[in-house]
């Protein structure tokens, strides 16, 4: 069922007398609400997502309200929404522009937010003239191809027995209760500074590289399936490190920057930063090496930021993506200059 079919049953459903409810409510949200599910079972086929689940009152709840549904007057900051009238509203802004539509949001602690979509003039930052390149990790967050490394601040780490603490009570309480209520709250609560702490990282730390750096070049790492490896999920998931490249992404296209993605099956760990000889097997537990060709001493992560800065050079200057093919030369062509000294 697409959304025109289920568009059509919900007029249905709203003559229904068992069903008269559903008028009680404004018909914008409610037909965002089915635009949501039809987006949502798109990137389930596509593959992007799991299939769409029934929401709960107690997660996250929300309510598109487009034009039609809202009145706002910018200059005294009033918001009137359908069938609920006037909300009062603590601005975190001293100017709000017209927003083209909004979304009421309450979260699983039972906060309320409003999120509003504003066109808003691109402010360029200043050229700096500087590149670089970040490879990102688990024990430092990330590693920058100048020797700068960025500690991994380890938020759900830290909050790790906090959380362990809430659960073991939540779990004790019975089902139904209003103790087991507050339980559930509480757990929500820390789960929501976990999330809230990771989000603040990584906005500062992508705003940081925006600003010192005018081309960022980074891995296109498959973190799906980086993710499955279960002695890493965790330590992955609090790194956080989808987000922070979607941040700087999202940054750098704002703010005039260029931030460019290499192939991810390009060896940068492997290969010598110097000489380029790539070595066959280097395991996660080699944090440092030497070439065998230069005699170079190499630390993993920042040979890698260096390798990836010069392939983001090279593909931003040629166009394309540098795959693995371009890696074989490489190894062929250190290959011969170890013949050659050899001989």
């Amino acid at each position: 069922m697409n959304y025109p079919e289920s568009s059509k049953a919900l007029t249905t459903l709203k003559i229904d007398p068992e069903h008269e409810w559903l008028n009680d409510v404004s018909c914008v949200p409610v037909q965002q609400s089915l635009r949501d599910l039809q987006v949502a079972f798109s990137n389930f086929f596509a593959k992007r997502a799991k299939y769409p689940a029934f929401k709960k009152k107690e997660s996250r709840q929300s309510a598109n309200y487009t034009a039609f549904g809202f009145t706002f007057d910018a200059q005294n900051k009033i918001l009137k929404l359908a069938k609920i009238g006037s909300v009062k509203v603590k601005w975190s802004r001293k100017s709000v522009p017209q927003p083209s539509s909004i979304r009421l949001i309450r979260t699983s602690t039972g906060k309320f937010f409003v999120s509003m979509v504003v066109e808003v003039a691109q402010q360029e930052l200043p050229k700096t003239g500087q590149a670089v390149g970040i490879d990102f990790g688990v024990s430092r967050l990330a590693t920058l191809s100048n020797g700068e490394r960025i500690a991994n601040p380890k938020h759900g780490a830290t909050l790790q027995k906090r959380l362990a603490f809430c659960q073991k009570q939540l779990a004790k309480k019975k089902k139904g209760s209003k103790r087991r209520e507050l339980a559930k709250k509480r757990v929500a609560v820390v789960h929501e500074k976990i999330s809230n702490c990771r989000t603040d990282s990584m906005h500062k730390f992508s705003k940081d590289m925006v600003k010192r750096f005018d081309v960022i070049c980074v891995e296109d790492l498959n973190l799906r399936g980086m993710v499955k490896n279960h002695n890493l999920a965790r330590s992955l998931s609090d790194a956080s490190i989808g987000t922070a490249i979607r941040m700087i992404e999202e940054k750098a296209e704002r703010y005039g920057k260029q931030m460019v993605k290499i192939d991810r099956w390009y060896p940068s760990s492997k290969t010598c930063s110097v000489c380029g000889h790539i070595v066959e097997k280097l395991p996660l537990s080699i944090r440092e090496w030497d070439c065998s060709v230069c005699n170079s001493h190499h630390d993993r992560d920042e040979n890698a930021a260096v390798n990836i800065l010069a392939v983001g050079q090279t593909v931003l200057a040629h166009g394309g993506t540098v795959r693995l093919k371009t890696a074989m030369a490489v190894k062929s062509k250190s290959l011969r200059s170890a013949n050659h000294q050899c001989v």
